[in-house]
C-alpha cells in the first residue's frame, strides 16, 4: 500500500546499522505528512498578504474620506458665505464629512498658510500632525483672515491607530510615541473677491 510506511523485515544475524538504514529508508519513503508541512509554510505567507490587504484597504478608506471631507470643506471656504470660517468651524466641519476618522476632534490637527504665487517658498515638508503621547502643542500656523485672490494651503492630518498594528503593512509603517500613523491631505485655494 502506498503512503504507508511498512518496517524492514529484521533477518536474524542483521547488525544494527543495517537495521537502521532500513528504517531510515522507509521513513524518507514515506510521503503522509507532505499537507501538513506545506500548509505550515505557506499559510503565514498567505494570512500575513490578507491582512495587509486589509490594512491597505481600511488605509485608502480612511485617506479618501479625509481628501473628500478637506475639499468640501475648502469648497465652502472658497466661495466664501459671507462669513470667515475660523479654526474650530473648519475643524467641525471636516469631521463631520469624516466618519471613518477615529476620534477626529483629538486627532486631527489642521495648518492654513498663505503663499504667494509669483514667489513660491512652499509650505515645510513636515506636516504638523498631533503626537498623543507628547503634551499638547500649540496650532503652528492658521491664517484665514486674507485678502481676495490670496493663494491658501489647507493641509490637514489625522492620526490613525492600525487595524493590525503587529502584523504586515501596520507593522511596517512609520508610528508616533502612541502608536498611531499620519493620514495626510492637502488642498489649495484662492479667496474669491467678494
Amino acid at each position: 500500500m502506498r503512503g504507508e510506511a511498512v518496517p524492514p523485515a529484521i533477518l536474524p544475524g542483521q547488525s544494527p546499522a543495517r537495521r537502521g538504514r532500513g528504517f531510515l529508508a522507509a521513513f524518507l519513503r514515506d510521503d503522509s505528512g507532505n499537507p501538513t508541512l506545506e500548509f505550515t509554510i505557506v499559510f503565514p505567507v498567505i494570512m500575513a498578504m490578507l491582512l495587509a490587504g486589509a490594512e491597505l484597504g481600511m488605509i485608502g478608506l480612511r485617506h479618501s474620506t479625509l481628501e473628500r471631507a478637506l475639499d468640501l470643506t475648502v469648497r465652502d471656504i472658497r466661495l466664501g458665505t459671507g462669513q470667515v470660517m475660523q479654526h474650530d468651524e473648519v475643524k467641525t466641519a471636516i469631521c463631520r464629512r469624516a466618519p471613518f476618522i477615529d476620534n477626529c476632534d483629538h486627532s486631527l490637527r489642521l495648518e492654513m498658510v498663505q503663499l504667494d504665487p509669483r514667489n513660491w517658498s512652499g509650505i515645510t515638508a513636515r506636516p504638523d500632525c498631533i503626537d498623543q503621547s507628547r503634551p499638547v502643542s500649540p496650532v503652528r500656523n492658521f491664517r484665514n483672515r486674507t485678502q481676495p485672490n490670496d493663494m491658501m494651503i489647507l493641509r490637514a492630518c489625522a492620526r490613525i491607530t492600525p487595524v493590525f498594528p503587529s502584523t504586515g503593512l501596520g507593522r511596517g509603517v512609520t508610528k508616533d510615541g502612541a502608536g498611531k500613523f499620519s493620514l495626510v491631505a492637502i488642498s489649495a485655494f484662492v479667496q474669491e473677491p467678494e
